[in-house]
């Protein structure tokens, strides 16, 4: 597909003709001021922005905002037009809306004319470029409260970086003028983003560090890095999105050092939304739903994924009726020193899975301030989970020697993978890569078709069927170094149900593919 840019925008915004009021919710009622808007609002029109989609409106725009936060806060509306962009700084107390049929185009660096530049920061070796600076983006915001983003219009991240040199035009990703995200946030609080779409975001299409009292609510997202970056924030909701990120994750909070301390990402809930990462990029906004060619299904990413920056951690945790479809599967992943601890995961559908469709992971890459301790993974509950067509690689749970994951809970899952591994896969033994960066493919093959799990302790499964499309040698389930283990109501393809190796405290029962047994001591075979 050739992407159509004259169409997405119009696409975004036909229905502006036919009314003055916004399909967002909320919509105001006219009353009769100039606009039919509220006398309250404050139209960028009026402060010099064209919407011709040439003409540079971002200082229109910072008017336009300066204006209402001057009188103490307001509404800033943005009527259907294009309206080509640098950088809009937002302000306290303050509204933009979107009409429908309003594009706000990230315009391409011209000379010395771009982006804000990216702000020092001391703590910059801890994490990538793009987790570290906010000010270098179309839309920005620091140290605010009160503020919001509404209204059914688009954001076009066009002439913004993906910050890793792969945009042809754009020979230097971080250099000055240049812009590598749509929308950052960093050190506020009360924020709501809602309704709108968000096409090319750059590196990110959001950034929110250190951001308290954050909802992203019913945004449609198609975009060539990461969705939602949600880094140390607290009290966060996300619900009703819809995210393609075919080169990069699609919801991924973070807990990294980029504020200068490990602050951890907490409260925070996904509902109700659809991640994948197999469609062209503006076949989702434009409602085509074009798939990519099947050579680039080595490279889908899309997914909800918790890490890699990981210094202080994620605590209260709930993700909850979510669609993953031809994507990566749910990661939670910490390796620089946090804990991850108290998580539900529950209502999930799963299709398509690249990799593994969990993959649970606790390393030491230790990126960050020295002296950390390795960090720890423990009560985590996941229930009610399908997945089926998923590639040769199981779900992973995987520890340190040491420092296992603990309380593990699985229940009601119903795992099915394409099977087909050749005979010798059932005997590889992997590599510890205690240092590696977490991802599901970094051990290489697995010898299991269903889970995998090492270096763990008080671990439960109930109602779980792994089940294969073709026949396949691994067992269903390998642990390594686990002690306590329940396996209560499994069902397992023919061959070999569990094999075990150095594990202590292992349970099944109520089976019919495995027999009831108790192996109390250290036990290394086959059940």
């Amino acid at each position: 597909m050739t992407l159509d840019r004259r169409s997405i925008i119009m696409g975004a915004g036909g229905l502006a003709a036919l009314s003055g009021a916004t399909a967002g919710r909320g919509a105001p009622v006219a009353t009769g001021a100039p606009g039919g808007w509220p006398a309250g609002w404050v139209d960028v029109r009026q402060h010099g922005a064209t919407g011709d989609g040439t003409t540079i409106d971002s200082p229109a725009f910072n008017r336009a905002i300066e204006a209402a936060a001057a009188r103490g806060g307001g509404t800033v509306h943005v009527p259907a037009g294009t309206y080509a962009c640098y950088t809009i700084r937002l302000k306290s107390r303050v509204t933009l809306h979107l009409d429908n049929g309003a594009t706000i185009l990230a315009a391409a660096p011209s000379g010395t004319n771009g982006y804000d530049h990216a702000e020092p920061n001391a703590y910059d070796a801890f994490q990538d470029f793009g987790h570290s600076h906010w000010k270098n983006s179309l839309i920005w915001g620091e140290g605010l409260h009160d503020i919001a983003i509404v209204g059914a219009g688009l954001i076009w991240g066009k002439g913004l970086g993906r910050g890793d040199g792969k945009d042809n035009w754009l020979k230097d990703p971080n250099g000055p003028g240049t812009g590598n995200k749509a929308i950052a946030l960093k050190n506020c609080r009360n924020v709501l983003l809602r309704d709108f779409k968000l096409l090319e975001g750059g590196w990110f299409a959001l950034l929110a560090t250190g951001v308290d009292n954050l909802t992203i609510d019913n945004l449609l997202v198609d975009t060539n890095r990461d969705g939602f970056d949600i880094d140390c924030c607290r009290n966060v909701r996300v619900s009703n999105c819809t995210v393609n990120a075919p080169y990069d994750d699609a919801i991924c909070p973070k807990s990294s050092y980029a504020l200068g301390e490990p602050r951890i990402t907490e409260n925070l809930t996904i509902a109700n939304c659809l991640v994948t990462g197999n469609y062209r990029i503006g076949s989702v906004i434009d409602g085509t739903w074009q798939k990519m060619p099947a050579s680039f299904a080595k490279t889908i990413h899309g997914r909800i994924k918790f890490g890699t920056e990981t210094n202080g951690g994620f605590r209260n945790i709930a993700v909850t009726n979510c669609i993953f479809e031809d994507s990566r599967g749910l990661a939670f992943e910490t390796v620089d020193g946090a804990m991850i601890e108290d998580v539900v995961i529950s209502n999930i559908t799963m299709r398509g899975i690249v990799d593994a469709p969990l993959f649970l992971r606790l390393g030491r890459r230790m990126r960050g301030p020295k002296g950390r301790p390795i960090g720890t993974m423990r009560r985590i509950l996941i229930q009610n989970i399908v997945s089926s067509n998923a590639t040769l690689l199981p779900s992973v749970i995987a520890g340190l020697a040491g420092h296992p994951i603990e309380d593990v809970r699985i229940s009601d899952v119903f795992l099915h993978q394409l099977g087909g591994a050749p005979a010798a896969m059932a005997r590889v033994q992997p590599p510890e890569e205690e240092l590696g960066y977490p991802e599901a493919t970094m051990f290489g093959d697995l010898p299991a078709t269903g889970l995998f799990v090492r270096h763990a302790r008080n671990l439960e499964l109930s109602n779980i069927e792994i089940a294969v499309a073709a026949a396949d040698p691994r067992p269903a389930f390998r642990f390594e170094d686990v002690a306590d283990a329940d396996a209560f109501r499994v069902k397992v393809p023919a061959g070999i149900g569990f094999s075990l190796k150095d594990v202590t405290g292992f349970r099944s029962f109520g089976s019919r593919t495995v027999p009831d047994r108790t192996l109390p001591g250290p036990f290394t075979g086959e059940v």
